[in-house]
C-alpha cells in the first residue's frame, strides 16, 4: 500500500524495458529510484527515470539526480 494520497503524483518514475516486457515503478525518494534503476540496468534492461518536470534521465545521467 502506498502512502501517497489520491491524486498526488510521485516525484520519480522509472520505466524498464526488455524484449516484450515493460516495468513501471514510481517512488518519492531519489535515492530509492536511482538504486532500483541501476539494478535493473545492470540486469540488461533499458531503463529511464523521469522526474516531475517530465525530464528523462538515461543510466549515464542517474547520478545527476542524486547530486540535485
Amino acid at each position: 500500500m502506498d502512502d501517497v494520497g489520491e491524486g498526488q503524483a510521485l516525484a520519480y518514475k522509472m520505466i524498464a524495458e526488455r524484449e516484450n516486457e515493460t516495468v513501471r515503478i514510481e517512488r518519492e525518494s531519489t535515492f530509492i529510484i536511482v538504486a532500483k534503476a541501476k539494478v535493473w540496468a545492470s540486469e540488461g534492461w533499458q531503463v529511464v527515470i523521469t522526474d516531475t518536470d517530465g525530464k528523462s534521465y538515461p543510466p549515464e545521467e542517474f547520478d545527476k539526480l542524486l547530486a540535485a
